[in-house]
């Protein structure tokens, strides 16, 4: 990610605090405007030029969202074209960042990352249906539907809307890989870290408060946990938390005698 990348994305986040309310249309209208600007290359090219006057792509915003949008989305993005990306890419995953921190904050109470989560694990022992969301051949808004369908009932409204918009937009990258940066995002925009906690049976209340406290004052900020069942790590735990990884398993206790009685 260039600078002007991160200063604009940083200015979007500002951006998106001070507006009033952000409901779930804010965040649908969105992502509808990060597909629109991902599938032009006319447009996407047009409000990622930075040597056009701001006035210019602001004008283009108004023409192209400004009768069917919010007046809050259409002033969102033209508060994004009016800083400097450093690719056309850049500013169509500007867009969608936005689009899933408005996502967590019209559903301030859901468990949107938990939602996420488990759904991305559903995909992970589904090798069928990761291809179905995966294909290129396949149409983008039934792989939407078909989203929607598996999360009715299951998942609240900003994870259903998340997830389902994401498939329909992957632009290379596997749909595992959108829910996880989603579910960061979204723990991000609600002050917390993630930890994927891997163990060989499911943790108790008091085992997870515990283990929750204990990781928060670790890494001085709240901490949401995500727990994986793997009865092959035998007892313990394996924790991770974005590149850190913290391997208490029994599993790896043995791994590592194995080794040292091999050498």
């Amino acid at each position: 990610m260039g600078s002007a990348t991160t200063q604009a994305t940083a200015a979007a986040t500002a951006a998106l605090a001070a507006v009033p309310a952000v409901d779930i249309d804010t965040a649908r209208e969105l992502f509808a405007a990060a597909h629109a600007v991902g599938g032009s290359s006319q447009l996407s090219g047009a409000l990622a030029d930075s040597s056009a006057p701001d006035s210019a792509r602001s004008n283009v915003v108004s023409a192209v969202f400004g009768p069917t949008f919010q007046p809050a989305t259409v002033s969102l993005l033209q508060s994004i074209v009016a800083s400097r990306w450093s690719s056309a890419a850049d500013l169509v995953d500007g867009i969608e960042e936005l689009a899933i921190r408005a996502a967590s904050i019209a559903e301030p109470d859901a468990d949107v990352e938990g939602d996420l989560f488990r759904f991305s694990r559903v995909v992970a022992e589904n090798p069928e249906l990761e291809l179905a969301l995966g294909s290129r051949l396949g149409d983008e808004s039934a792989k939407g539907v078909l989203v929607e369908s598996l999360l009715a009932g299951r998942a609240s409204a900003a994870a259903t809307l998340i997830a389902a918009s994401l498939v329909q937009q992957q632009r290379e990258r596997r749909a595992r890989q959108l829910l996880n940066s989603a579910m960061d995002l979204v723990a991000d925009q609600r002050g917390r870290t993630v930890a994927t906690v891997v163990a060989a049976q499911p943790l108790s209340p008091s085992q997870s408060e515990r283990l929750t406290a204990l990781l928060s004052q670790r890494y001085g900020t709240p901490v949401s946990l995500n727990t994986v069942i793997d009865p092959e790590v035998v007892g313990g735990l394996r924790v991770q938390i974005a590149d850190d990884v913290i391997d208490a398993s029994v599993s790896a206790r043995l791994a590592d005698l194995r080794q040292r009685l091999a050498g």
